[in-house]
């Protein structure tokens, strides 16, 4: 499967983003507002500069304390994000997330993000992948 493809099949394909500007507790407030587990830092919405993920922010907190919470994003941010295309397999992305111990990429067209996607999404698109080819498999055996 390809990543265009899992693009397609999530309900939202908008990739949230902040400026580098933003304050790390407010990026915390929206993680948790919209039940998410990263944020693109970008200043046009579609040039990724860096991505803060909530384990960014739990191993400064654990490093730093709590002040770290009142610096800016692009400060405690992953910069230069690894990325992938949307012509790249779900295999390949899978490879490059777990060789970067890593759970989110953006998906870069012409230099341009068009989406994000996560491992649960790799993962979700992989298995329906599989159940396909079992369920092709049984009828192939059966003769349907």
């Amino acid at each position: 499967m390809l990543v265009m493809k899992i693009l397609e099949s999530k309900a939202d394909s908008s990739v949230l983003t902040v400026p580098g500007t933003t304050n790390v507790s407010d990026v915390v407030a929206l993680l948790s507002e919209k039940r998410l587990g990263t944020v693109v830092v970008s200043e046009d919405g579609t040039t990724p500069a860096g991505i803060l993920s909530e384990r960014d922010i739990v191993r400064e907190l654990g490093k730093r304390g709590p002040g770290c919470l009142s610096e800016t994003a692009q400060s405690m941010m992953t910069r230069d994000p690894v990325t992938c295309a949307p012509e790249d397999s779900a295999h390949a992305v899978l490879e490059k997330m777990t060789d970067g111990r890593f759970r989110h990429l953006p998906v870069m067209r012409d230099g341009e993000m068009i989406g994000l996607i996560s491992i649960g999404d790799v993962v979700k698109a992989r298995l329906s992948e599989l159940a396909m080819e079992k369920t092709a498999l049984e009828d192939m055996i059966s003769g349907r």
